[in-house]
């Protein structure tokens, strides 16, 4: 009440002095101002479509910044390119009461490329603003167009744009001629749309006031499935002359198709190459799997991002003739090789990245960011990543493995499954002898296999073929021992559609075992001790969200000299949950105590209400991995 009415008094004093005020802070509600860094005053967003392959977007936007987690809201970037055209960019700054304090010139809009770093070529560019202020709160306004010389995708908006953000007003509107009307999705908020039709154009237009801000749980579902947003495609669409329509997902990869048609064409050189490589070979899995490998060992990966470059890959020709090419060409290429030897590849899109998208099925629309070949091969699929050079045959890992992708046939796009990899093989085995002395020091040699999707641990998967200053980096930040010295290493490649790597390491073991008087105190799990606990939370809402599953085996021999014995052992631990399960056992034999240790982790979604059994069990997994064992010196 003390704010409101200091609040109001200080209005009327601005007032009274000629200002005009927009958008003071005190303005804002109370409840939307607690526990938030930004409050989004005005997101309204308005998308037209004028023609099969025109369209423009209007946008203004308005946050006040309360504090400095909310910085990223003062940073403002439009993309867009030879296709697309912004235009109107106006920037504006506010004080706390709402006066401006900053009006941004046009040479203060700093106009880029969008390199990446990768690409070889790219017509993307973009227009930036810094609204940045030193003094807090602050509000942003920020307004611009772009017109849109294609339909293609269309913007949609997310209501509520992160954590810890809550908004006033905002208000999303597409138009449309009738002939023309797009699709569209309200997700995570229950909302229908206000609908007007005017001189032979629609409208459909949301609006929302004053929505509270969400909490992200940890371990939840991905902010996809929990923000509220709203998402639209066009039905008939045309870009660069390929006019399509993505009302099905059929009609969608019968575009698709068109784009890439006529693009497989391989010169005769290339053609009498592909034929001697696979003389001689009898199975359709060799061919592909020597055509694959041809392909590695002759190509290279760039971006190339021009134009309807972006969704069209180079002719498999130039790729041939100049040897590199983005996800698009290198797979058209390698579909254009296997083609020339009777076997059919299929030209496959994806969502790729160490994530697993959820793919909107009943939504036809672009849900891809890379392309690989899938080759059908009896009741199994061969799924081949063209832009790496070092990617085992057949192996689709953590980039595109498990997950929905969309296959280009000649009847249109079907919905495919990449591979999946269950716990049982994603695979951490580690057997280690460790020669300990009455000091506390120790060597230790020691061998681990990783496989499956393991075998990409910590970039293990890219380490293999690098160089031995680069190897024993690798080996020197993920090898989990408090002091040691390397004395050697090595590393084993084991290429295949389930691949492996082994390592072996001999070390020195500084103060392994901590000495008290007569007693060596160490901890038996050398190299695989868990420290998480999930943290705390009350009244967990969401479900809780598991998306890696393996299995550890360790088995660690302590040899220990004559004049020490064990005067204490830890407990057998055997654990079993939904998330998944824990062994660990102790063993004395001549000289030796020997310690084995079986984790399995499952993937999967889990109710809210198993939250706590969650916490529990990675608490007890951590309590058992870090017990001691106690040795007692006779002498």
């Amino acid at each position: 009440m003390k704010f409101l009415l200091f609040g109001i008094l200080l209005y009327r004093c601005i007032v009274s002095y000629g200002a005009d005020p927009k958008y003071p802070v005190f303005t804002i509600p109370e409840e939307l101002r607690k526990d938030v860094n930004v409050v989004v005053r005005e997101d309204n967003m308005v998308y037209t479509i004028t023609s099969r392959s025109t369209a423009s977007l209007h946008v203004y936007f308005v946050a006040t910044i309360l504090n400095s987690h909310g910085q990223r809201f003062a940073q403002r970037a439009v993309g867009y390119n030879k296709l697309s055209k912004i235009t109107g960019i106006k920037a504006n700054v506010y004080d706390a009461l709402g006066n401006l304090i900053k009006k941004i010139k046009p040479s203060e809009i700093i106009d880029r490329s969008a390199f990446d770093g990768f690409s070889l070529y790219s017509d993307n560019r973009y227009k930036s603003v810094d609204l940045a202020h030193g003094s807090f709160p602050y509000t942003i306004e920020f307004e611009y167009k772009i017109d849109y010389e294609y339909l293609y995708g269309i913007d949609g908006t997310y209501l509520v744009p992160g954590e810890k953000t809550s908004v006033q007003h905002v208000s999303y509107q597409l138009n449309f001629p009738t002939e023309l009307a797009p699709r569209y999705k309200v997700l995570n908020i229950q909302a229908e749309p206000v609908k007007k039709t005017e001189k032979g154009m629609q409208s459909v237009t949301w609006s929302f006031e004053n929505l509270k801000p969400i909490r992200l749980e940890p371990y939840g579902p991905d902010p996809d499935k929990i923000l509220p947003r709203i998402i639209a495609a066009p039905g008939a669409f045309e870009y660069e002359g390929f006019a399509g329509d993505m009302s099905t997902w059929e009609n969608y990869g019968k575009w698709k198709a068109l784009v890439i048609k006529g693009r497989n064409q391989l010169p005769e050189s290339a053609k009498a190459k592909v034929q001697e490589i696979t003389k001689g070979m009898t199975s359709q899995e060799q061919k592909v799997k020597a055509l694959y490998e041809y392909l590695q060992n002759k190509t290279r990966y760039v971006s190339i991002q021009e134009g309807i470059g972006g969704l069209q890959p180079f002719e498999a020709s130039l790729v041939d003739q100049v040897g590199y090419g983005d996800c698009k060409a290198l797979s058209n290429y390698m579909v254009s090789m296997l083609q020339e030897v009777g076997i059919k590849g299929y030209y496959t899109t994806v969502m790729a990245g160490d994530f697993e998208y959820t793919i909107m099925e009943d939504f036809p629309s672009h849900q891809s960011n890379h392309v690989v070949v899938a080759v059908p091969n009896g009741k199994d699929t061969l799924w081949l990543e063209c832009t790496s050079q070092t990617n085992p045959f057949g192996y689709a890992g953590m980039f595109t493995g498990d997950r929905k992708a969309f296959m280009v046939t000649e009847n249109g796009g079907v919905w495919v499954n990449t591979p999946r990899y269950p716990e049982n093989q994603n695979v951490q085995s580690r057997s280690a002898e460790v020669f300990v002395d009455t000091f506390g020091e120790a060597t230790a040699r020691i061998k681990t296999t990783y496989s499956g999707l393991q075998y990409e641990n910590d970039g293990l998967n890219f380490i293999l073929n690098d160089q031995y200053d680069q190897q024993k980096k690798w080996v020197l930040r993920t090898t989990e021992i408090p002091t040691f010295d390397v004395k050697s290493f090595k590393f084993e490649n084991r290429k295949d559609k389930i691949p492996s790597a082994v390592v072996s390491l001999d070390l020195n073991l500084k103060k392994l075992a901590t000495v008290s008087g007569k007693r060596l105190m160490l901890t038996p799990n050398l190299m695989n001790r868990s420290t998480f606990i999930p943290e705390k939370t009350e009244n967990r809402k969401t479900e809780i969200v598991r998306n890696f599953c393996h299995t550890d085996y360790d088995t660690i021999r302590f040899h220990i000299p004559e004049e020490i014995y064990p005067e204490f052992l830890p407990e057998p631990v055997k654990l079993k949950s939904r998330f998944g399960e824990y062994e660990s056992s102790y063993k004395i034999d001549q000289g030796l105590v020997v310690y084995t240790r079986k984790m399995i982790v499952y993937k999967g979604s889990y109710p809210a209400s198993s939250y706590q059994e969650f916490v529990d069990f990675y608490k007890s997994v951590s309590k058992a991995d870090n017990s001691k064992l106690v040795f007692l010196n006779k002498t």
